[in-house]
């Protein structure tokens, strides 16, 4: 009996010794290393750790003592001296100090942690990656990293144009790229709404150029121009040597900024500086806000305007020593071209059949002058319009096809397509965010993306150097906003361009996402928590006519509590399980409790069950591409919309008259036919001029039961959503919808004669 306890203890042991602590799905990396092995043991960090560099690594070794001294106050001694008697280090050693490699070994022992690479990028790589497990605790799981990453191009980009960031936040952005082993900085400098880079040789295109009337307190759309004697006070520039302090910054933490100078549009803040470079010869002012069409262009049948943008790009380039120059290139409307002497003079000259033509002469003329001095173009993929010019990268933003286009071509390509990597898009339940410029794109999305096509050849798909998440600040007027709207969605594209593709795993990531979050907790980065957040969804039975209600979070093991009688849920309320089916109308509000001392926002939808629920759509007209919503059930499945278009209950129709014809399915008694329709003059969203509701019991002859004119004028400028309503008390199978646009924007709208947005949630039918 004795033997036998004594044994089971030894294979006790013998298990435990043979058994790792933890397995590699409890190491919360990101991007997730691409080859990890778990060891045996823990190194325990303490006062007494010495950081060990080898030569040209002094400034890593300063990185790492300054983390570690942020995560646990230790001051550690940093020394290039090693020797046998060496323990409880971290040594940091290069093999090639001129190397570019970027991959790196981590191998943590109970006694020491090595950090090697061939080059010092590798070894700063290595360090950011033990950083993140240094800042999980003191006691460390042993373990061996050996890590590089799937894309050359691995880039977050930053519009401080639409509102200036200070110097302080650009390093601190880029401080972030760097923890999550980003290479590349995207900076846009100038646009429509400022200048923000010095020029000496044109000191007025700061004077001017980096300043427009304060707006503030108006949404970006609806704000007015500079009126006469109305003084610029809003913006800011770089000084040059602020930027060659900003690049230095960068090139320390090994990324590269990429500055973009816009050409030929986007250039209002240029152009009201030097307004003798446009075709029409000003004046112009700042816009504090964007109005569209935006019609000023550089006139590019001006030499003296190519000459004007050669010697702004090269100071630009003195400035920046990247091997690329962003000319930007997208959204120029050639109207100004078209009414222009010299643009059309221009063309007959160099045999341009179009204006399309004539910007790709223009991108050339940019990029032969850019060759000349040693760089590369690239552009937005705009610039494929009229013809590629012949060494030009693309930046592919309007989906995937332009990029496909110059790959397939030879072209090389930046994935950056909207519906993946636009962080000023919504990211959580629109009603719980602050505003954005529309689109959705939450966490989930955005770590789901595959930068190489499917569509593109093994030798192809060579061309794709990488992706990037770009943040356009129309919308996003602070830095903490900027925060918000970057975090945690940075990390997803992190993994996105680092972590080999066979390695991704959705689930997996949320759940280092969780332990993460603890580190910008510490780090204080103002990063959203809608992935907390409970997202209601209804499903429509069409056979059955009923009502399914699902409740989820993009975070892992939440805890959802909800009501149907529109009160706030707490603790004690009902606990979601599983999907359930409404029994009646109800105001479902949801809140995630999801830690000890911590919820969720507050979630909310209504559902309307009425006569009219899962009935048969037809003769319905909305728009079949863009507000689409659920499609021909969207208006018969008891959701209401909120006051954001894009939350996906609305459909829409531009320019038309609204119609729809309701089939129920068996004659009914019907006593009111109601429909929800948006006001957002902003967005050019209004109230129909009447609505009309006509029956028919046999689908073939109908007649008119009630109409309703709207009284509401068309210039309110408050967002919301008004009920259209006929009493109707009669008997019908099929109802009619009739509901007339207003057609064009009112000569008040900033976009006056443009089509008009007519928008429908649901048809309630009593």
């Amino acid at each position: 009996m004795k033997i036998n306890n004594f044994l089971t203890i030894i294979l006790i042991f013998l298990f435990y010794l043979s058994s790792p602590a933890k397995d590699a799905n409890t190491i919360t990396i990101i991007p997730k290393p691409n080859e990890m092995k778990i060891g045996k043991g823990n190194f325990v960090l303490n006062p007494s750790t010495k950081i060990i560099y080898s030569q040209g690594l002094d400034k890593h070794a300063d990185f790492l003592r300054d983390y570690i001294k942020f995560s646990h106050n230790f001051n550690l001694l940093i020394t290039d001296k090693i020797t046998e008697t060496n323990k409880n280090f971290i040594y940091l050693n290069v093999k090639d100090l001129n190397s570019d490699s970027e991959e790196y070994e981590l191998d943590i022992q109970p006694s020491k942690i090595m950090i090697s690479s061939e080059s010092p990028k590798g070894v700063f790589y290595g360090i950011q990656t033990l950083r993140q497990l240094i800042h999980s605790g003191k006691k460390i799981q042993c373990l061996k990293i050996v890590d590089k990453p799937r894309f050359v191009y691995r880039g977050m980009h930053l519009d401080v144009s639409r509102h200036f960031m200070p110097k302080e936040f650009v390093k601190k952005y880029i401080d972030f790229l760097a923890m999550y082993k980003m290479n590349t900085f995207h900076w846009h400098l100038v646009d429509d709404q400022g200048w923000r880079l010095e020029i000496k040789k044109y000191p007025k295109l700061t004077e001017v150029g980096a300043w427009r009337v304060d707006r503030g307190d108006k949404t970006w759309r609806e704000r007015e121009p500079q009126k006469p004697g109305e003084v610029p006070t809003y913006g800011g520039f770089y000084t040059q040597e602020e930027v060659k302090d900003i690049v230095k910054y960068a090139a320390d933490r090994y990324i590269t900024i990429i500055p973009e100078i816009e050409m030929p549009g986007h250039c209002l803040a240029a152009l009201t500086a030097y307004p003798e470079y446009s075709c029409t010869g000003g004046p112009f002012t700042v816009p504090p806000g964007t109005y569209w069409p935006p019609l000023e262009a550089f006139c590019a049948g001006n030499d003296k305007t190519f000459e004007f943008l050669e010697d702004i790009l090269t100071e630009t380039m003195e400035l920046f020593p990247s091997k690329y120059i962003h000319i930007g290139g997208d959204e120029v409307v050639k109207t100004r071209w078209k009414e222009c002497p010299k643009c059309q003079e221009r063309m007959k000259k160099e045999n341009l059949k179009d204006e399309n033509e004539l910007q790709s002469y223009f991108v050339k003329r940019i990029e032969k002058f850019l060759v000349s001095k040693g760089r590369k173009l690239i552009g937005w993929d705009e610039i494929l319009e009229g013809g590629l010019a012949p060494e030009a990268t693309v930046m592919s933003w309007r989906g995937t096809i332009g990029g496909i286009e110059a790959a397939k071509a030879g072209h090389d390509v930046i994935m950056t397509p909207t519906s993946y990597c636009y962080f000023d898009y919504y990211q959580g339940n629109l009603e719980l965010e602050p505003i954005a410029i529309g689109g959705y794109l939450p966490l989930t999305k955005v770590y789901q993306f595959e930068p190489i096509p499917e569509e593109l050849s093994n030798e192809e798909a060579k061309h794709i150097l990488g992706a990037q998440g770009n943040v356009w600040a129309e919308f996003i007027p602070t830095t903490t906003h900027a925060e918000y709207m970057v975090f945690p969605r940075i990390a997803a594209m992190a993994e996105v361009v680092w972590t080999n593709k066979n390695l991704k795993d959705l689930k997996d990531f949320m759940s280092r996402l969780a332990h993460h979050t603890k580190l910008l907790d510490d780090l204080k980065i103002n990063y959203a928590k809608s992935m907390y957040d409970v997202k209601i969804t209804s499903i429509l039975d069409t056979i059955k006519k009923q009502v399914k209600v699902e409740m989820s979070t993009e975070a892992l093991n939440p805890d959802i509590r909800y009501t149907l009688d529109g009160t706030e849920p707490t603790k004690k309320s009902p606990k979601y399980k599983e999907p359930f089916i409404l029994k009646k109308s109800a105001k479902i509000h949801a809140i995630n409790f999801y830690d000890k001392n911590k919820k969720s926002k507050e979630s909310t939808t209504e559902i309307v069950l009425h006569k009219g629920i899962a009935s048969i759509v037809t003769n319905i007209n909305y728009d079949k591409k863009r507000y689409i919503a659920k499609g021909l059930y969207n208006i018969v499945d008891g959701v209401r919309g909120s006051l954001n278009q894009n939350d996906g209950k609305w459909q829409g129709v531009q320019g038309n008259d609204f119609f729809a014809t309701i089939d129920l399915g068996e004659v009914k008694n019907i006593k009111k036919v109601s429909i929800g329709f948006l006001q957002n003059y902003h967005f050019s969203i209004f109230l129909p001029r009447d609505l009309e509701v006509l029956t028919s019991l046999d689908g073939k002859e109908f007649k008119s039961v009630g109409k309703v004119q709207n009284t509401i004028p068309i210039d309110e400028k408050k967002i919301f959503v008004k009920d259209l309503s006929c009493d109707i008390n009669d008997k019908a199978r099929f109802i009619q919808i009739k509901a007339s646009n207003i057609g064009v924007n009112p000569d008040t709208h900033p976009d006056k004669g443009f089509k008009s947005w007519l928008m429908f949630d649901e048809i309630i039918i009593e």
